[in-house]
């Protein structure tokens, strides 16, 4: 009896961890990914130094090293705290012009979007596992002002960063 007891409530207690997984396969994101997954994997994508400023929007993809967060000196507490072992970094932009913007991320990590001095929400996510090149996707409503990109909790010290308008 016990053991059929301990059975059931360990299949009970696996169920919401199964149900919360996200999806895999690159088919399985919320919209089409081929421009952000294009830049996120193209050869020429610019390398920055965490806390690096650009004056524009990048024109493709970049690729932000990160350091671990206690000398990732972020100009902003990341609204989620980065564990230990993860990386992180930032790096603030210029944006041309407003609009909704796409940041896509090419792996699992925390991304906090600064514009005036306040934490932007993101307008939609998408995210899904083993989809080479790409692991998240989201749209920001982004005014004509520098924003200061960071992200915190990547499990590797650089990350592929793609920020396009969004279609």
């Amino acid at each position: 009896m016990r053991k059929s007891l301990l059975t059931a409530l360990l299949l009970i207690v696996s169920v919401p961890a199964y149900a919360a997984e996200e999806p895999s396969g690159c088919d399985k994101f919320k919209w089409s990914i081929d421009h952000e997954r294009a830049a996120l994997t193209a050869p020429d994508r610019t390398k920055l130094a965490s806390g690096s400023e650009q004056a524009s929007l990048p024109s493709t993809g970049i690729t932000l090293a990160l350091v671990a967060p206690a000398d990732a000196k972020l100009p902003s507490p990341p609204e989620r705290g980065p564990k230990d072992g993860t990386f992180a970094g930032f790096t603030s932009i210029k944006a041309a012009k407003a609009g909704l913007y796409t940041i896509s991320l090419s792996a699992g990590a925390w991304v906090d979007v600064v514009q005036d001095g306040h934490f932007l929400k993101p307008k939609a996510f998408s995210g899904a596992t083993d989809c080479d090149g790409i692991r998240k996707t989201m749209k920001y409503e982004l005014a004509a002002s520098p924003f200061l990109l960071q992200v915190s909790g990547a499990k590797d010290n650089s990350i592929s960063i793609a920020i396009l308008p969004s279609e």
